[in-house]
């Protein structure tokens, strides 16, 4: 019997289902998230739409990330070269607020006393200048033990290089029962603090994920589960478990990747992916391709692997609204999440974007997802009298200026990926997702000038779609620093040689079939002198192509300098079958068919009367135009006067001014 094929995204407010038929059928579902034991919600979901049916899929975790951001990670030490315990500590001597004097820099991960060295030495050409003592890696055992440590992080200067006495180390501490993350492992690349704050990362939330992921996967069974990773390709659960620093952006890439497959589908192929949830804004910048980096920070921290170049801010459907010490509106990061969650959903106490909607008319005022999520717009009266008062204006006007300053902060994390980055917004298409996505996108493509913007079918769970349309991908890297001249591309093609069978092995691990394999190669280049890199397909014309990325990015190039090759890296990705939806039957009645009713609502302060079109009913060729709301299972679209939409032939609403 052929396998269901599941999506599944866990989010801060809702856990979202997209489920795929052997017949090409589509069904979703959401569910209210159990931050505390996100399994839950996902084992609620698969017995309600799943039942005794065999499947298979990939989820999105939230795991990892929380902990970090959360501080609820494993106890966790670190062992380094003798000499530089405080590399960790030390870091880059970046200042985030130059002006204030004031500022507390977050805690590191591991503090002094859980930071041992050993003595070994390394140089930088990879000679072994002193041998690891193995009685001192043993001699450390029982402190390990009684500090309570439960994940070892190993970063040995440049073991990149040389990994022999990282790997000596690991099997010592694994060989006494610690679960260990040798950066030679995670990530075998030059720059001492990225390399180890990366490490540190891993061994944070090594035994979380593995605890999580022995859950889910006893709760699923006889289902089975691959875990989305940061750079928009799938792992098996085992390589989860041992490398979950790769899960850190697993929700939103799935957004991109499905983003991304829906626009080119429609015709579009450079896009900006606007994802707005319950908790956060992803934002994605496409320019015909996903965009990836090697270089992030989660809450602060940086993290060097390969992953979609993401921008995520703290404003969502749940975001808090509050009067701050200034007396100024303020609107997030901080967000009422699926428990208690916003005042309308009758448990929250907290006024939210989402209370904000609701009481201007933009949300359907009785229900969310299909009737089966109640609202209570009655509880909305009091906290907003309140907030209005301290802002000296009235409720409605309260509503509208919460709305207004998240409107401002997704503003601001677009110009963050676009015109920051060299881009025109004007040339791109706004994709728009996520269950608050559609109740935004207009007013800030009229603030970016973006001339239109596609709202998927299925919005609210597009993220967990695109996880049925991601690859299975792993990423391998190789530091090796050193000059790039025309002359020299063969022999920089030769030095892929072990990466690429790293890579097809991996594959092989993974049950993917030689024939469905892709190995790509990459370098992360830089001119002399300078201390960050692009990286880039590499191929005959990768030098000319670097000079110009390099003028894309900072405004300038210089073709006479000479250029260096600091980072090989190969993707090694096995393609799996992908979603096929058929085209939609043009209508040749008006859109008045799918019209549910009306509803009155606030827009720049003024009332209209707003027409409520039932999305399902929507066909090929009906156009709407706006004030109206378009109301669907997981998301609702909201067009403010003066926009438009038709809908195309594969069921996406596409939006112009």
């Amino acid at each position: 019997m052929e396998r269901l094929l599941a999506g599944i995204d866990t989010g801060g407010t809702f856990t979202d289902f997209v489920f795929l038929a052997p017949d090409g059928s589509v069904r979703i579902h959401k569910v209210p998230s159990t931050p505390s034991a996100p399994e839950e919600a996902i084992g609620q979901g698969i017995r309600k739409c799943v039942g005794e049916l065999p499947w298979s899929g990939v989820h999105g975790s939230t795991v990892a990330t929380n902990a970090v951001l959360e501080g609820k990670g494993a106890r966790t030490a670190l062992i380094t070269t003798a000499g530089f315990e405080d590399v960790l500590e030390i870091g880059r001597q970046i200042r985030r607020e130059i002006y204030n004097f004031s500022v507390e820099r977050r805690p590191v991960l591991v503090p002094a006393s859980r930071r041992f060295g050993v003595r070994e030495r390394v140089s930088a050409r990879g000679e072994i200048l002193s041998p690891l003592d193995p009685r001192e890696v043993q001699n450390l055992v029982e402190e390990l033990r009684r500090q309570g440590v439960e994940s070892v992080a190993i970063c040995l200067l440049f073991s990149f290089l040389r990994p022999e006495h990282e790997n000596r180390v690991a099997v010592l501490l694994r060989g006494a029962g610690f679960p260990c993350s040798p950066s030679s492992e995670v990530v075998p690349e030059y720059r001492e603090y990225e390399r180890c704050s990366t490490t540190v990362m891993n061994a944070y939330v090594m035994p979380v994920m593995a605890r999580y992921l022995d859950r889910l996967e006893d709760g699923i069974a006889p289902g089975r589960l691959r875990v989305m990773q940061s750079n928009g390709g799938s792992m098996s659960l085992a390589a989860a478990q041992r490398a979950p620093v790769h899960t850190l952006l697993s929700g939103p890439a799935g957004g991109v990747v499905g983003a991304l497959a829906v626009a080119r589908r429609a015709g579009f192929d450079r896009i900006i992916s606007f994802d707005m949830g319950g908790t956060s804004t992803d934002v994605s910048l496409c320019p015909g391709k996903a965009p990836f980096t090697s270089e992030a920070e989660i809450a602060g921290y940086p993290v060097r692997m390969p992953m979609l170049a993401i921008h995520s801010v703290g404003a969502g459907g749940g975001s808090i609204a509050r009067v701050d010490r200034a007396g100024g509106l303020a609107v997030g990061p901080e967000s009422a999440g699926a428990d208690p969650g916003p005042v309308c959903y009758g448990r929250g106490c907290r006024l939210t974007v989402t209370d904000a909607h609701l009481l201007l008319g933009r949300l359907f005022r009785h229900s969310l997802l299909g009737g089966q999520f109640p609202l209570y717009p009655a509880r909305l009266e009091a906290p907003f009298e309140e907030l209005a008062q301290a802002l000296h204006m009235t409720p409605l006007q309260a509503a509208e200026g919460v709305l207004a300053v998240a409107n401002a902060t997704m503003e601001r994390a677009i110009r963050v990926g676009s015109v920051e980055k060299g881009h025109d917004p004007k040339e791109f298409t706004l994709v728009s997702f996520g269950g608050a996505g559609g109740l935004h996108a207009c007013e800030l493509a009229r603030f970016l000038a973006i001339p239109r913007v596609l709202i998927p079918k299925y919005p609210g769970v597009l993220s967990a779609l695109g996880m049925l349309m991601a690859d299975v991908v792993r990423d391998t890297s190789l530091s090796v620093l050193r000059p790039l001249s025309e002359g020299d591309l063969e022999e920089i093609g030769g030095l892929f040689s072990p990466l690429l069978e790293k890579g097809d092995r991996e594959l092989a691990e993974e049950e993917i079939p030689f024939e469905n394999r892709l190995l790509e190669c990459f370098v992360d280049l830089r001119y002399a002198g300078q201390s960050y890199e692009l990286m880039l397909p590499f191929g005959p014309t990768v030098l000319a192509d670097f000079h110009q990325a390099h003028r894309q990015a900072y405004g300038h190039s210089d073709p006479r300098r000479p250029v260096e090759v600091v980072n090989l890296r190969v993707r090694a990705s096995g393609t799996v079958p992908r979603p096929v939806w058929p085209k939609g039957e043009r209508c040749e009645t008006d859109s008045s068919s799918a019209l549910a009713c009306s509803q009155d609502l606030v827009y720049g302060g003024e009332r209209f009367m707003a027409a409520v079109f039932d999305r399902d009913k929507l066909r090929w060729g009906h156009e709407i135009s706006g004030p109206a709301l378009v109301v669907e299972f997981s998301a609702t679209t909201f067009l403010p006067p003066g926009f438009s939409a038709c809908v195309d032939e594969y069921g996406n609403l596409v939006v112009s001014l």
